[in-house]
Formats: structure tokens, sequence, C-alpha cells
């Protein structure tokens, strides 16, 4: 718990079981190895007793200090609580606020808890009708919505499954039966008709920073134009495209130009459809499938990027899985009903959205430092933890101003909006032991000496 919280280092060093692991690396699995040989020669650490006692002075001193921060202004929620999960400081912890990204702590944790994090979300080919020479297929999509154009790339996320494969799989296997021509149709049925959260604002599409959920979607429904497109498809973006509001309807299209180039040709214009239940539960209708990356990659990408759409088709599949409501209404109303299962405190909580894109989300420091102890406290939340960004190591923990001394110490969450500045986590005491932290800012007087107040305030944690 001391090296980087726990679970998750006897995990990645192989210790115990779970989803990390030094023994494979690759762009699916970054490595935690530099995060650790940081840790580990860090002089500063003097004992990795677990229990050891963190004095309650001096986290209400630092707390205390914390809020007399110059632009802080008065909205501002925290708590620092130990390895046991007792709270150390205070200062109105069971406040509502506005939330923005570590709402997404909430969603990973409903999901880590309720899906088979081992599945993957396939894409397949279904043969509806067929003669000597033609046949009508159907794409069908599974909440695959990091679909790549070109061939399935076993070394990225984003691209895992791809449709020049997926096309390639089936023209052999219609070309087998004598066929060379083809009707095209997609299903992208399993999401219901509702994709958006009501309080969604609109211009998150248009910024870049969501697509309505799908079942099928290339690179989120992302609209490069002329940009030049990451060489890496897992890179943390600076800069966001903005997205396409049919997702579904383009990789159709993007999958029949593949059709076009495996040897086939597409007839006619390609349409939206539902399969029937019988030809889905059907292997010999079913002629091609693609795998994306299993959930739990999925689900440190989401965390990791911050990944606003795939943090709410996570929700839905949760919803889909508890047998709640396909809505988004269904998926937030899934996600309370988990934390509440699982004995976190609601009081006060309300979810429009399971990303925290939503101004009117609240939650309160209670509930997101809960969640955190939570995390650590069951190996089936190790996906979650992989998810947290290291601090000077990955995901949007690299764009925070921590001290170097804490570098690879802390493990956390971010939130940004205009009016909110947040972040939870843990972190690892240089004295041994760690701490558990949630800090939420609204209405900031100065917003960004409230972003970085919250940097050097869980910086100085690690000392405590």
């Amino acid at each position: 718990m001391a090296l980087l919280a726990g679970y998750a280092i006897g995990d990645a060093a192989d210790v115990f079981p779970g989803y990390l692991t030094y023994a494979e690396q690759s762009a699916t699995s970054q490595s935690l190895a530099a995060p650790l040989a940081a840790v580990a020669s860090n002089s500063a650490i003097s004992d990795m007793d677990t229990a050891k006692a963190v004095k309650k002075s001096a986290a209400k001193k630092l707390v205390k200090s914390f809020l007399k921060t110059d632009g802080l202004g008065s909205h501002v929620s925290v708590i620092v609580a130990d390895g046991a999960g007792t709270q150390l400081a205070s200062s109105k912890g069971s406040t509502p606020r506005e939330p923005a990204s570590t709402l997404k702590t909430l969603t990973a944790f409903a999901a880590a808890t309720t899906l088979d994090m081992d599945s993957t979300l396939d894409t397949q080919v279904y043969v509806t009708e067929s003669g000597s020479t033609s046949a009508a297929i159907t794409l069908r999509g599974n909440g695959d919505m990091l679909l790549g154009t070109g061939a399935s790339d076993p070394d990225h996320v984003n691209g895992r499954a791809g449709l020049t494969t997926l096309a390639q799989q089936a023209a052999m296997a219609l070309k087998k039966k004598g066929i060379t021509k083809v009707s095209l149709s997609y299903d992208d049925s399993l999401l219901g008709t509702k994709r958006t959260p009501d309080d969604m604002n609109p211009d998150m599409i248009s910024s870049g920073n969501f697509t309505p959920v799908s079942s099928l979607a290339v690179d989120e429904g992302r609209e490069w134009g002329t940009s030049e497109k990451p060489s890496d498809p897992d890179a943390l973006l600076s800069w966001l495209p903005t997205r396409t509001t049919e997702p579904a309807a383009e990789a159709a299209q993007a999958f029949a130009t593949k059709l076009k180039k495996a040897g086939l040709t597409v007839a006619g214009t390609v349409s939206s459809t539902t399969l029937p239940s019988s030809t889905l539960e059907s292997s010999e209708d079913r002629i091609a499938s693609v795998s994306s990356a299993k959930l739990w990659e999925l689900l440190r990408f989401t965390l990791q990027q911050s990944d606003n759409t795939y943090a709410e088709l996570f929700g839905r599949l949760v919803a889909l899985r508890t047998g709640a409501q396909n809505s988004p209404k269904g998926a937030t109303a899934s996600v309370l009903a988990l934390l509440k299962k699982h004995g976190i405190d609601t009081t006060g909580l309300h979810l429009s959205d399971c990303s925290g894109l939503s101004d009117n989300s609240k939650l309160t420091t209670k509930a997101l430092i809960q969640v955190q102890e939570k995390y650590m406290d069951d190996s089936t939340n190790a996906a979650a933890v992989e998810g947290l960004g290291v601090s000077g190591f990955s995901g949007t923990a690299l764009e925070r101003a921590f001290t170097s001394k804490v570098r690879g110490l802390v493990r956390l969450k971010t939130g940004s909006l205009t009016t909110v500045t947040s972040m939870t986590g843990n972190v690892a005491r240089t004295k041994g032991g760690m701490v558990y932290f949630a800090v939420i800012v609204n209405k900031a007087d100065d917003m960004w000496a409230a972003h970085v107040a919250i940097d050097s305030f869980v910086s100085k944690l690690a000392n405590l």
C-alpha cells in the first residue's frame, strides 16, 4: 500500500492475482516498472509499515492551511483519511458539489464490481439472406466504440478490433460459398434509442469531449479532417477534434469500403436494421467477428484518458447487466444502486450522467473517499485501481504540478470544468503507510489558483 497503494503493487509484482503484471509489457499494458523504481529508490521512504499511524493534528493543520489559500473561495470540500479509512481531517465533506470527472471513479467502481472484466465487446457480421452469388449481411455492434479502420491492432486499446480484419474474414467466408455481391445493413440497437444524458451540453460534442454512446464506432467518432492523427492511437490528446453524431452509421460506411477492398461488390445504400434474437443466437449465421480490448483495459483507458464517452458507455453496460432501464437514467440509477449495495453513503448524491460532464451531477467528498477505500478493499476492483493516474508517469496526473519528491507516490483521478477543479485518490507516505484524499472546489475566486493549490496540497500529503 505504501508503494502505490497496496493491491495494485502486489498485483503488478505478480504476488497477488489480478490484472497488473510485469510479465508482458506493451502499449496495452502501460508499465508500472518506472514508477515502482522511482518509489523504491526514494531514500525518504524509511518504513513500509502500512499500519503506521498518521498524526491527526498534522492532517488538520494541512487542511486548514489549504483552505486559507488565496483564490480558493468558499465552495470547497476536502477529506483526508488514513489507510484504515479513519477520517483524519475534513471540511464540508457531506456537502454536495459538482464533481467534474472525479465522478468517473464511481462509475468505474460500479463497472469493476459488476461486469466481467476479462470479457470483450465483439463486433460481428451476420448473413441474413443468401442466394447463389449474392447475400444480405448485417454488421452488429456490441459496444466497441474504439474500432480501427485498419487491421486489428493487438498493441493498442484504440483499434484493437479492426474493420479491415473483419471485412477480410467476412469476404473469405462468403467467397467460399461463391458469394461475391452483398447488401449491407448495420444493427446499432444494443443501447436503445436514448444515447445522451438529458443534461449533457450539446457543445460537448462539437468541442470534441463527447460522442453519443453507440454499439459501434471508429475512434469514438472523432472527425480528424485535415488534422494529423497522433501516431499512438492510445495517446492522451491535448487537442480534441469534433465528434460525429452518427458514429454507428459512419462505422458501417467505413466497413462497406473495406468490404469492397476485400473483393466484394456492395450494392445499394447502407441501412439500419435490428436483428432478431434467433439470428443473434445462430452461430451458423455469424460469419465474422473481431474483439475489443478486454473490459479491464477499456476501464483503465477510460480513467487515464478521462474518457467521457466510455464512462457513459460503462454506465450503460452496467445498466444492461443489472436489468435497469436501457437509458442514461437507467445507467445513473444502476450506479447509485450499486454504491448503496456496497455501503457507500449516497446522501446528497445526484447523478445526471456517468462521466461528470453535466453540471447538474452532485457528489460529496465523503462518497469519493469511501469509493477510494473500496477500491483497495477487494481485488475485484483491481481494474479501477490500475486506471488511476500515477504522479509523474501516467494519465491526467502527467498534467499536474506535483513536487518531484512525490513522483510515483500518488494515484489519482482529476476533474476539471469551467467552474470545477477536483481530485481524489491515495498517496503513499514517505514515513510509511498511506492516506486517502478527496477535494472538490466549485466556483473558485481564481480557478487557476485553486488548481495549483490542490496540487500543492496533495504533494504535502506524502509527508504526513
